[in-house]
């Protein structure tokens, strides 16, 4: 497929490649055995200290309607808390996080990180609105994205609401990424570019169970649409040379260190191809 012309979202505008995104920050080992949690502000310090300056994470919403860091609706795995966060205010939840690296709201973390890169995962339908308004600002350097489309849209629109100079990146949900694969299956040009529009990356595992979601195709799939491939979640040195040799875009790693140590040492912190590019 020829590259079209595609001027990148600012999110993605860093042309080094492939991008380390930090998954739920980095907590090495030292922090995990002083108790540092993912998802923290400690997580995220580490994270960005280490050299990242992409940062991933999930949000949920509070019973007193702040919109937090936290992959898990739940407590459970990470304070020991069996309640739903849902069921929780946020001032007991500064308190269950004081000791585990500090409870971040999504406010603060994108007014306390001003220099990072964020790529947010809606993880409920209630947080998807209240998400949206508070990226609005920062939609220059934030990318949405959830495994339900329903949620990744209904943040989108709320940011829109708020009439942004831009709106923030997005990557397909379940559904859309379903589309996605049936068309190349299919060998359809035509309907994986449909099944593209509208996305700046491409955000998969290389596997979901017996099938194989990272194919060459997709990846040539991708970039002749100017859509950039990240895959979760890679915490391998030899799986990051690997997916790097195959195009890949970014890792999303749990091993922030390890990542950005493999990739430099590879590829001298740059591919020379991105999305639009020949390959």
């Amino acid at each position: 497929m020829p590259p079209v012309p595609h001027v990148p979202h600012p999110y993605l505008a860093d042309t080094a490649r492939p991008r380390v995104i930090a998954h739920r920050g980095w907590v090495s080992d030292e922090l995990a055995v002083s108790g540092i949690a993912e998802n923290t502000r400690a997580a995220f310090t580490a994270a960005l200290a280490a050299g990242a300056s992409y940062l991933e994470t999930d949000c949920h919403l509070t019973r007193d309607g702040e919109v937090v860091l936290a992959h898990d609706a739940d407590l459970s795995r990470v304070t020991g808390d069996p309640r739903q966060i849902s069921d929780v205010d946020r001032v007991e939840l500064e308190a269950l996080f004081a000791d585990r690296g500090g409870l971040l709201t999504l406010h603060d973390a994108l007014v306390d990180f001003a220099d990072a890169r964020w790529n947010i995962d809606v993880k409920a339908a209630a947080v998807a609105a209240p998400l949206g308004r508070i990226v609005a600002t920062h939609g220059h350097r934030v990318l949405v994205t959830s495994f339900a489309d329903a949620y990744r849209r209904a943040a989108l629109k709320a940011a829109a609401g708020e009439r942004p100079a831009i709106l923030p990146a997005t990557s397909p949900g379940k559904g859309s990424l379903i589309r996605l694969l049936v068309a190349l299956a299919r060998l359809s040009e035509t309907a994986a570019r449909r099944a593209l529009a509208g996305f700046d990356a491409v955000q998969i595992p290389e596997r979901q169970g017996r099938l194989r979601v990272l194919t060459p195709r997709l990846v040539r799939a991708a970039h002749a649409n100017g859509v950039e491939v990240h895959v979760w979640t890679v915490n391998d040195s030899a799986d990051m040379r690997r997916l790097a040799a195959m195009g890949v875009d970014g890792v999303i790693t749990d091993r922030t260190d390890l990542a950005l140590a493999t990739l430099r040492d590879e590829l001298g912190g740059e591919l020379s191809s991105g999305p639009g590019r020949e390959r």
